[in-house]
């Protein structure tokens, strides 16, 4: 494994304080303000150890959540709540119908595993559909709520077309992943992609990052996994409705639903014409059988 040159000048195992710059370590990128950072999610490398949501609950302090069985998955969180900003879903695949499956193709083939997050969508509905100002975009093109300014209205819940955005019921505040944002302050390495043993979760600038999934899809159909692409990169499914791209993407082997995404993302405000357009020739329509109904009465 390669030693970044700088991890030779901290051999020791205590520190006094953060290191200066320490995700040049172990991200290999250095946090400067002004440029843009997010994930790429590589689905294929994941092994379902939630490692990220212990680690994010771990770092934000958010509490545990859904401590049982629920029935239909061995993941017990379920989905991406106000308290769990990361979420790892075990899908399974086993088998059509009633046939078991006898062989196991390369790459997740009957198990399919993908840790969830916030998309830090480069062209955020959420942020549009906020009053108060409580969501902003940082200095690193990340997407964060601000507690002591939100108001609990709700409207960036229905605005986000990936339901991430969630209002907590304990503060009735909206609530959803920073992507570390104190962290990168810090010149830290968020605490999910940090934690994670397969690197399924990478850290870095959006343009590094595209070029490095584009060339993993690369690999894995030279490797004879046909069926992998990405998902909220330029130009691929999750990249449409204006949002321009998803800071937070995937690399994918299946449908987008079948992982929970819808395969063809929009803003909401693109459909408050049409709706609007939609329930006023209704109300014309209604309007005009009353008419005709109290002129035949007369």
């Amino acid at each position: 494994m390669a030693i970044h040159p700088r991890a030779r000048d901290f051999p020791q195992s205590e520190f006094l304080g953060p290191i200066p710059d320490e995700s040049e370590i172990t991200a290999g990128t250095r946090i400067v303000p002004g440029r843009s950072y997010g994930f790429f999610t590589d689905t294929t490398r994941c092994i379902g150890c939630k490692a990220c949501e212990s680690a994010c609950k771990q770092w934000n302090a958010l509490p545990a959540d859904n401590m049982a069985l629920t029935g239909d998955s061995y993941d017990n969180t379920g989905a991406l709540s106000a308290s769990t900003w990361r979420h790892v879903s075990f899908i399974e695949m086993i088998g059509s119908g009633d046939a078991r499956a006898t062989e196991m193709a390369p790459y997740q083939s009957n198990w399919l595993m993908m840790s969830d997050v916030c998309k830090h969508c480069h062209n955020a509905p959420c942020l549009e559909a906020c009053p108060t100002g409580a969501l902003f975009r940082t200095e690193f093109d990340t997407v964060v709520v601000q507690q002591d300014i939100c108001n609990g209205c709700g409207y960036c819940v229905p605005a986000c077309p990936f339901g991430v955005v969630d209002l907590s019921a304990v503060d009735g505040k909206a609530h959803k992943c920073t992507l570390c944002y104190d962290r990168l302050k810090g010149g830290l390495e968020p605490a999910c992609a940090k934690a994670c043993p397969t690197d399924s979760i990478q850290f870095g600038e959006i343009g590094d990052l595209q070029e490095s999934a584009h060339r993993r899809v690369e690999e894995l159909h030279a490797r004879g996994v046909s069926s992998a692409y990405l998902y909220g990169a330029p130009g691929t499914p999750g990249a449409t409705g204006d949002l321009g791209h998803l800071n937070a993407f995937f690399l994918l082997t299946q449908r987008p639903e079948v992982y929970n995404l819808p395969p063809a993302p929009t803003r909401a405000s693109r459909r408050t014409a049409p709706s609007l357009l939609s329930g006023l020739a209704t109300v014309a329509g209604l309007a005009a059988a009353a008419m005709v109904l109290l002129r035949g009465r007369a």
